[in-house]
């Protein structure tokens, strides 16, 4: 099995997004693999780790998800492989609930995400976002 962490949907993944966006109810699982130091895309110097400017971008997203009706579930750390093998291990994760795909799609095209996202870009080495929906 290969796995590609990214930081954005492919145009196959938005499209699926862009044509079903009444799904209902669906929670992410977002697994995410840190930079060992952050890199800003506009080249400034910083002596945060990846981790660290990736908080500065995930702790203000707890407001702004809730005026899109989205919830963080849960979040932990990764701490071990119990079952299975991967090459390299995800460093974190967290379950995110939104009340359907379009409320994902407005929040992620919303001013307030994309002033933040240069904080989460700086911060991620890539991620893994797998929709799940209750039965």
């Amino acid at each position: 099995m290969d796995v590609l962490n990214q930081l954005y949907p492919s145009d196959s993944q938005m499209d699926r997004l862009k044509n079903s966006p009444n799904s209902g109810e669906i929670h992410l699982l977002n697994l995410f693999k840190f930079r060992e130091q952050a890199e800003y895309a506009d080249g400034r110097e910083s002596t945060l780790t990846g981790r660290e400017a990736y908080d500065l971008y995930g702790q203000p997203m707890a407001n702004i998800l809730k005026k899109y009706g989205a919830e963080v579930v849960f979040y932990s750390e990764i701490t071990g492989l119990i079952l299975g093998q991967v090459d390299d291990l995800w460093d974190s994760f967290v379950i995110v609930k939104y009340p359907s795909r379009k409320a994902l799609l407005e929040m992620t095209s919303s001013e307030e995400f994309k002033a933040l996202s240069i904080h989460r870009e700086a911060g991620l080495a890539g991620q893994l976002n797998i929709e799940t929906k209750a039965p």
